[in-house]
Order: structure tokens, then sequence, then C-alpha cells
């Protein structure tokens, strides 16, 4: 493949480029540097300066790796407030455009989190990605700082202290506590220099940073789940740096990050509803009730029993607080909820039950793309989970009650408001006994044009979480899939999606209105059969991951 040169870069220091980056204001144009953020001396601007003057030494990424697909190591400041300090590796990726005389510019990415890997993420976009979009751009890939290969951060938390999602019980409450501390001390003893740096505004400054040493005036992006909110605090900081950006399935800026766990308790009460009224419709087939009501007291009931007597499934015992913890995502997809549950209760009454079709409830699925690059890289076992605690207990260390009898008070209110899920979203989490973030939460609310993509029927990134990006984002266009099944839209195989999506990355044209999208029976199919295997490398890692985003 014919190699080109690098656009020169910009007569402008990195000082000027990172400014607004630095300061605390999230005002909707760039703000000035301000003293208490920015760098104050000549030799702290100079540091940044070098910063920018790097030259990624590309190479191909693993000997089985395609050749055009091509990794570095650039250096980031751990501080961006003190360049001059510690520096922390950042691990980048790309291939180069196809047709580089028709080159845009780059496309960055990033598959969702917390603590998901990017690195992988241009193969990923190779695979699905139409040639006319990748005609267009050099697709740039990256791991977040304190993630995989740049820098992975590490709270040495075993297994069982990775569990994190924890339903109430009275009983266990003061264990759960003492969990959450020890969580949050190990993480402080470990690596507290660090940790309070692996934010969400600090991956965003990488972001710039990388865009000024690849010599780019801007970056077009395409990011999931967590990904959005990143690239929506990348238009906020930089919102003359930002091209073409797609953000799906996205998460609602105002609620990071407890509100958007709890949203996954809010979220899931109607799509429960939802399911009883479609397996209702298919009693014949399915015998789990005549009415939703039926329907849903035949899952109670079997919760109940489980309560008493976990289920026994190839050794594995199943407790009603799994019941519950599984079907939360699975209702999303009403057919694979009603398929489960129906093995489910095979087991229960000591009939042969397919263990496939109760992942949801056993936790069975591959472990994707994350557990690949950390098995390559030798990355902590514990990197993900570390990484998932640093962003969000550290972007937002406001919205986490240092009280821990009120995460008793909401855990037992919102069982009652949720009772699929409520106790488990707002129980005790390791936020509680955080150190206070380094700077405040970023407010978006801006007016840069991007598209944002939405599936009606999203377990993790709830529909109206979607809908509170695209109000805060003023510049932006909305696209939603009635009846769109699973976390991660684009692409889908659905014409209407896809070339809307597709039609916004090559011409850079937003719609001229909002656009609704009837989700497909290929389409939805497509979503099961994904949640299902093993993810391709850079697929969107949620859906492979039913406690992150």
């Amino acid at each position: 493949m014919r190699r080109r040169r690098l656009a020169p870069l910009l007569a402008v220091s990195v000082t000027a480029m990172l400014a607004p980056a630095l300061a605390t204001s999230t005002a909707t144009a760039a703000p000035a540097a301000t003293p208490s953020t920015a760098p104050s001396s000549a030799s702290a601007k100079g540091a940044l300066d070098r910063y920018v003057q790097q030259k990624p030494r590309w190479k191909r990424c693993e000997a089985d790796a395609p050749a055009e697909f091509e990794c570095a190591t650039i250096k980031v400041p751990l501080d961006y407030r003190v360049p001059g300090g510690k520096r922390i590796d950042l691990a980048i990726s790309r291939i180069r455009s196809t047709a580089p005389d028709k080159r845009r510019g780059v496309l960055f990415s990033n598959p969702g989190g917390p603590g998901g890997p990017g690195l992988y993420m241009p193969l990923g976009l190779r695979e699905t990605l139409p040639e006319s979009a990748q005609r267009k751009y050099d697709l740039i890939g990256f791991d977040p700082r304190g993630v995989g290969r740049s820098s992975p951060v590490s709270c040495d938390l075993t297994p069982e202290e990775e569990n994190w999602l924890r339903p109430y019980k009275e009983e266990t409450f003061d264990k759960d506590v003492a969990w959450a501390r020890d969580v949050a001390n190990k993480c402080e003893e470990k690596a507290g220099d660090t940790l309070a740096h692996i934010t969400t505004r600090n991956t965003a400054r990488d972001m710039d940073l990388l865009r000024a040493i690849l010599g780019e005036k801007k970056i077009s992006y395409v990011g999931y789940s967590y990904g959005t909110y990143l690239g929506a605090v990348y238009t906020q900081l930089f919102p003359g740096r930002a091209d073409r950006f797609v953000l799906d399935s996205a998460v609602d800026p105002a609620r990071a990050w407890r509100g958007m766990i709890q949203w996954w308790a809010e979220g899931a009460e109607p799509a429960f509803d939802r399911w009883t009224g479609w397996a209702a419709e298919r009693s014949e087939k399915y015998g789990l009730g005549d009415t939703p009501k039926e329907v849903d007291r035949t899952f109670w009931d079997l919760v109940a029993q489980a309560d008493e007597k976990p289920i026994e499934l190839e050794g594995q015992p199943i407790t009603g607080d799994d019941i519950r913890s599984g079907m939360r995502g699975a209702v999303f997809s009403p057919q694979e909820a009603t398929e489960a549950f129906v093995e489910l209760k095979k087991a229960a009454a000591g009939e042969p039950a397919s263990a496939k079709r109760l992942a949801a409830f056993t936790g069975s699925v591959g472990t994707g793309t994350a557990g690949a690059a950390a098995d390559a890289a030798e990355v902590p076992s514990d990197n993900m989970t570390a990484s998932f605690w640093a962003v969000v207990c550290g972007d937002n260390s406001a919205a986490w009650s240092r009280d821990p009898e009120s995460y008793r008070q909401d855990a037992i209110e919102d069982k009652g408001r949720y009772p699929l899920y409520g106790d488990f979203a707002s129980s005790i989490k390791p936020c509680a006994f955080w150190d206070k973030s380094a700077e405040p939460a970023t407010k978006v609310n801006n007016k840069v044009r991007s598209l944002v993509v939405q599936n009606e029927w999203d377990s993790q990134t709830p529909l109206p979480s979607g809908q509170a990006l695209h109000a805060a984002l003023k510049g932006s266009k909305m696209l939603t899939v009635l009846g769109g099944e699973g976390h991660g839209v684009y692409p889908n195989g659905n014409a209407c999606t896809d070339g809307t999506v597709t039609g916004y990355l090559i011409s850079g044209k937003l719609p001229a209105k909002d656009v609704t999208c009837e989700a497909t029976a290929d389409s939805n199919a497509e979503a099961r059969k994904n949640r299902k295997q093993d993810a391709l490398p850079g697929s969107p890692l949620p859906e492979r991951a039913p406690d992150r985003f």
C-alpha cells in the first residue's frame, strides 16, 4: 500500500490547541485557559509544545494482523495542568484511507466502557463501513488512557471484588458497604496518583493531542455508548475541531454516572411490560400465561421459588436475584427473554434445559475483544474494572453521596419503584468512598453538528437517555429506530439507518430534521445474533458486557 506523508503541522503552538481542554469552563464557545488549570510558565508551555512534535513509529500491530493495520505508541501528560510532569503511554492504531486522493481526514472511534479498549476498532470499522466511507478516512483507534495498552491501571481486585452490581438485602448491606470501601481503598493504595487523571475530560484532551500529532485540523468520530459521552465532551471542549460526529446509543450527560446506572433499572420496567404482553400473545407456544398479568405472575413466582431454593443448572445455582439481574437485559428483546425464561422454568422443574439459551442468567457469553486485547498485552486482569471506576467515580464525584445510609434508603425505595433491578442500580458503590474529582463535571451544551443514533429498545442506554443527549447537543439531529432492539445501531443492515449514517459520514450533511426508521425483522435478528457470539475485533463491547456502557 502506497505510503503518504502526514499533513504538515499547523502553525500554532500546542498550548493554544489544548487551551479549551485545560479550562474548567463548559461554555459553548472555546473557553480561554485559566491560571488554575492551564500551564502558567514558559517551561510548561514548551513541554506541551514538545508533545505535538512526536512522530509515531508506525508498525504492523501483530504478526498475524493485516499489514495495513498499523500501531504505535505516543506519550501524553498524566496531568495536563503539569505537562512537564509524569507521562503515560497512549496506544494508537490506524488503517489508511483506501483512496488517499479522495481522503477527507481521520475517523476516530471508541467502543464504549468506560474501560473498553479501542485499539482494534479500525479492524471492526473496516469490516462494517461501506467502501465509500473507507475511502474518505484514515481509521484511527486508541486504547483510552489507563486502558488496555495505554499504561493500564489496576487496583489488584479479586474476581469477587469486581462483582459490583449487588442486590440490596438488609442482612448483607453492611458487608456491601465494607466491600465498596475496600475497593476504593485498594484503588487509592495501588494507583491513587494515577486514577485521579483517568477521566473523560483527559481522554478528550488526549484525542485532541493525537489530532495535532497527526497534523489534522479536525477529527470525525464514531462513538458507541460511553463513547457517545466521550465524543460529546470533546465537542464541548473543542467545538471548532469536531467535524462529523456519530454518537450511537447515547449517554445522558447530565446523569453521568450514578444516574446512568440507575437508568438500567428505570429503562427495564417498560421493557418488562412490553415482554409480558409479547409472551401473552404467544401463550399457546410458550405457556407463560394468557394475559400480561399472568405472565408477570409466572415470572415473580419463579423468582420467589429460586429465592427459597436456587435452581441448579449444570452445577451452578441460579437465585431469584440472578433471575432479576439476567432478565433486566434480556427483556429488551422479548423473543430472547421468552426463550430463556422457558428454559429456566424447565430447569426449575428438573427437566433438561438449554444452557446456551440460559446465558442471560448464567453469564456464559464471550469475552470479545476486551479479553483478547488484555491477553495480548498482559494487561492486569482487573484493568477494565479499575479504569471503569476511575471514570465513573472521578468524572463527577458530586453525583455520589458520601453517606452509606443514603444508598440503603435509595435501594429500598427504588426496588419498590423498579422491582426488577432498582436495588441493584441504587445500592452502594465504591464511588461513595472515592476522592473528590480533580475537575468539575462537564456540562454538555453546545451547537456542534452531530448525529445521535438510538434504538427504541436499548438495555444499556434507554431511549430517553439518547433523547437527552440530543437536547444537550443543540446542533444535532437524531435518528431513532422504532422497534429497534439492542445496544449499538450502526450498521445493522437496515437501509434507512445505514443510509442516513453513511450519508452523513460521506457528505457531512445532516438530515434536515430528525429521522425515524422502522426496525426490520432482519435487523433485530442480527442484534440477537450479535449478542450470542464473540465480538468481532473492535465491535461495540457493551453488547457483550451487560455491566458496562
